[in-house]
C-alpha cells in the first residue's frame, strides 16, 4: 500500500516527509498500458512522471489546501507535457503527452529531465493550487520556472528543478530527492521553515541558546540538508522508511506525525466524468460539435489520465446543447 511519513526535528526550523507509491503507481501505469491508442510509457518517461507524482504527493501534504494541486512540465522535448495532479485527500493521478521518440537511458536511476523536457532550454515547471469551492472571479495561484539554473543552464535532474522552483517561487530551502522505476516511486523531501511562530521551535528561542539562534540554525540546516543529500535513488526505491530516516539521522531527534483517524494514504484516483466531458464539448460551441458529428457519427472523448472512453452520439449531443439553451443566462457557465 502506498504511504505517507511526515517528520520534524525537534527544536530545529527543518520538516521532512517521505512517500512512497506502489499500488497508486502501479495503477497509473497498468491504465497507460492498457490503452491501445498509446501503449506504456518509455522507461525514461515512466521513470520522470513517477518522480512527479511523487513530488506532488510532497508539496500537496506540506500545505493547508482544501483543493487540488497541478504539478506541471512543458518544453521542447519528446515529453510535450507531463501532468501530476493530486487533492488534499492524497488521491491523485498522472499523465505524459509524448511527440517523438523518448527512449533515452536512465542517468543513474533518475530520468533525464532535459533530454525528454528542455532539449533546447524552452522547457517550464508549474505548480497550480486550484481551490476546490472557487469563488465566482476567483483564480488559481500558479508559480511558474525555467527549467534553466540562474546561469542558463539546463536543469538535469527534475528534484534540482523542485528545489530551485521552491527557492525562486516559494523562497523556501528545500532538499528533495526523488526516484522511480515500474513498481514504485518515490521521495524524500526536506524543508526549512521560518523560524518565527514555529510550535517545535519554542524551547530554543525561548532559551536563548546561542547556538541555536542565527548562524547556529543555518549550519544545523546545512548539516541535516547534507545527510539528506546522501540519500541514492536506489536506497530510496528499495528502503523501508523506517530504516531510511534511521540510516540518515541516527544522530537527531526526530518527531513523527501519526495518521489522524481520518486520513487516507495516496492512492489513485481520476476526476473525470461524462458531465465534465459535455462541458467540454460546449465550450467547443454547437457549430464544431455537428462538424465532428457529421464526419464520425459519434464523438469519442478519452481521459487521459484513467483511459476511461465517454461516447456522444447526436442525440446526446444535441441534448448537451438543448439543456444549456434552457438554463437561466446566470447558471449557463459552467466552473
Amino acid at each position: 500500500m502506498s504511504e505517507l511519513h511526515k517528520f520534524i526535528f525537534d527544536g530545529l526550523p527543518v520538516r521532512g516527509a517521505i512517500v512512497r507509491l506502489t499500488d497508486a503507481w502501479q495503477e497509473i501505469l497498468q491504465r497507460r498500458a492498457g490503452n491501445s491508442e498509446t501503449g506504456a510509457y518509455p522507461e525514461a518517461v515512466a521513470a520522470l512522471l513517477g518522480e512527479m507524482a511523487a513530488a506532488s504527493v510532497l508539496m500537496q501534504s506540506n500545505i493547508k489546501f482544501n483543493g487540488a494541486l497541478v504539478f506541471q512540465i512543458m518544453g521542447d522535448g519528446p515529453v510535450k507535457l507531463a501532468v501530476a495532479e493530486v487533492q488534499s485527500d492524497l488521491s491523485l493521478r498522472a499523465t505524459a503527452s509524448l511527440v517523438g521518440e523518448a527512449n533515452y537511458p536512465l542517468q543513474g536511476q533518475q530520468a533525464p529531465l532535459a533530454n525528454l523536457v528542455n532539449a533546447r532550454g524552452a522547457g517550464r515547471c508549474a505548480v497550480t493550487l486550484d481551490p476546490k469551492d472557487r469563488q465566482p472571479g476567483q483564480q488559481p495561484y500558479q508559480g511558474v520556472v525555467l527549467l534553466n539554473d540562474v546561469n542558463g543552464g539546463r536543469f538535469e535532474r527534475l528534484s534540482d528543478a523542485l528545489q530551485f522552483y521552491m527557492q525562486q517561487s516559494e523562497q523556501l530551502d528545500t532538499v528533495m530527492v526523488l526516484a522511480a522505476n515500474d513498481k514504485i516511486a518515490a521521495g524524500l523531501m526536506l524543508q526549512r521553515m521560518p523560524v518565527k511562530g514555529e510550535a517545535n521551535l519554542s524551547a530554543a528561542t525561548e532559551s536563548g541558546d546561542a547556538e541555536h539562534d542565527g548562524q547556529g540554525l543555518n549550519e544545523e540546516y546545512n548539516r541535516i540538508a547534507t545527510l539528506a543529500s546522501s540519500l541514492k535513488q536506489e536506497e530510496l526505491l528499495t528502503l523501508d522508511v523506517d530504516t531510511i530516516l534511521r540510516r540518515l539521522f541516527w544522530e537527531e531527534k526526530l518527531l513523527r506525525f501519526a495518521p489522524q483517524a481520518d486520513e487516507l494514504p495516496p492512492r489513485f484516483a481520476c476526476t473525470c466524468s461524462r458531465e465534465r466531458v459535455g462541458t467540454m464539448l460546449v465550450s467547443l460551441g454547437e457549430q464544431e460539435v455537428e462538424s465532428v458529428l457529421a464526419e464520425r457519427g459519434q464523438i469519442e472523448v478519452g481521459c487521459d489520465f484513467c483511459g476511461q472512453q465517454y461516447h456522444f452520439d447526436p442525440i446526446d449531443a444535441a441534448r448537451l446543447f438543448t439543456d444549456l439553451k434552457t438554463q437561466p443566462p446566470s447558471s449557463a457557465a459552467v466552473q
